[in-house]
């Protein structure tokens, strides 16, 4: 229950920072003493480690997104897209549908998160498909098999080729993940399918030398191997430049059509705060200091991948923090804490977090993993990838049924079937109508 004196937190963006920061709030401010409102144009949160799993089929996609209003009671959430924030006013403009308002706030945090960072080249917007949301997940896994059923049903060999061909741009964590899973499904479901392993084609396309930064070089050349040995391409140092009508062209000189192209090379601020008066570095991002405020802005806060957080492990201060999840979690807390401490008059205390390390699953039963300087790889990082981000998983029923969806894999092979209606529920409707 608020009251007139309550103070207005609003919280722009729903996801790791916006979630967290509300749960934090509402764990430690007393009752009354503010009203929390959380506003994100998606009324869930989607815990992004478990995407790949979720694209491959070997975790039901909705146990992988949880509804805002099940872990956020007490708080106020609106379904509605920012459009705009006033500094001067100290209001928030959101649109949802043709309806647009304006809400006041006392303090502000800005968790708008980012967007798939996208370049100019011939062909991607039309062909491309990003790996950041659910819905995106589900579309790819859909797509992916429903090349195997238009390969298995053209007699063209040109067109064959091109449906079994697999190109995934950008050697990080998500587009690593995500092709090693969708190739295990994949794999899993040709026999059911007249194609032969080897008329499949993966191909890995990478700017940079090596793939997966957040890694040892060590455990990056393992992980090169591993897909290698696999039968996928791994093209290091080599650029996409144009994907016009499927065909492909590299920066090496190879060319080639390909039936899936996916787009997993980095990711960008919310390009929503250029529509803002907050103070934004050359990258769009919203800048603060070490304690998450944002310098002449009294009350407002920022963190996640579209904050400029300077990372004060390191000795260059121009060093910011990296847009990754272990860093959103932990100044999800961070930023909470530091609004009770102005709340209450207290010293903010500035963001600095050691990487522990990190863990990435490169297929079913194989991993990487480097924990304290100790490196892992094969089965036990795998088990160890699975078991961190399920411990880290919002809600004890929700970490249950992912358990679950594991379990029944063991027994069971995974379900392969694509539902491409569901991209366009209602077109066989409306071609009824009109016939």
């Amino acid at each position: 229950m608020t009251t007139a004196e309550s103070t207005r937190i609003v919280i722009v963006g729903g996801g790791t920072i916006g979630a967290g920061a509300a749960r934090e709030l509402r764990k430690r401010l007393p009752a009354g003493e503010a009203e929390l409102t959380v506003i994100d144009r998606r009324s869930y949160l989607t815990y992004q480690p478990f995407l790949a799993e979720a694209a491959a089929g070997s975790v039901e996609p909705r146990h992988v997104v949880v509804p805002l209003r099940e872990i956020l009671p007490g708080c106020r959430v609106l379904t509605a897209e920012v459009t705009g924030i006033d500094r001067d006013a100290r209001s928030v403009t959101m649109r949802a549908g043709d309806h647009v308002e304006e809400i006041g706030y006392d303090v502000l945090i800005v968790g708008a998160g980012s967007v798939s960072r996208t370049l100019p080249i011939p062909g991607l917007a039309e062909h491309g498909i990003g790996f950041k949301t659910l819905e995106e997940a589900i579309y790819l896994r859909n797509h992916a098999l429903s090349r195997l059923d238009r390969a298995t049903t053209t007699m063209d060999p040109q067109t064959r080729r091109r449906l079994l061909t697999f190109v995934f741009v950008g050697g990080g964590y998500a587009g690593v993940e995500a092709m090693a899973e969708l190739e295990d499904m994949v794999r899993q479901a040709l026999p059911s399918y007249e194609i032969d392993p080897g008329e499949l084609r993966w191909v890995l396309v990478e700017a940079m030398d090596r793939i997966m930064p957040e890694v040892s070089p060590r455990l990056a050349n393992y992980t090169v191997d591993v897909l290698r040995g696999r039968g996928f391409e791994v093209r290091l140092g080599t650029q996409l430049k144009s994907a016009q009508d499927c065909h492909v062209v590299l920066s090496d000189g190879a060319e080639f059509d390909a039936g899936t192209l996916v787009w997993t090379a980095g990711v960008k601020a919310n390009p929503m705060l250029a529509h803002t008066d907050l103070p934004l570095d050359e990258r769009g991002r919203v800048k603060t200091s070490a304690t998450l405020e944002v310098p002449g802005s009294p009350g407002v806060f920022a963190a996640g991948d579209c904050a400029a957080v300077p990372d004060l492990t390191k000795k260059d201060p121009s060093a910011t923090c990296p847009p990754s999840a272990q860093h959103a979690s932990r100044q999800a807390k961070r930023v909470a804490r530091n609004v009770i401490a102005s709340l209450h008059g207290r010293p903010l205390r500035p963001y600095r977090h050691v990487n522990a390390g990190s863990v990435a699953s490169i297929g079913l039963h194989k991993g990487v993993a480097e924990v304290y300087r100790v490196k892992v790889r094969g089965f036990p990082a795998w088990a160890m990838h699975r078991l961190y981000h399920l411990a880290l998983m919002p809600t004890a029923h929700r970490k249950a049924r992912i358990a679950a969806d594991w379990l029944l894999s063991l027994p069971f092979r995974r379900q392969v079937v694509a539902t491409g209606e569901q991209q366009n529920p209602r077109r066989e409707f409306v071609a009824a109508s009109r016939s």
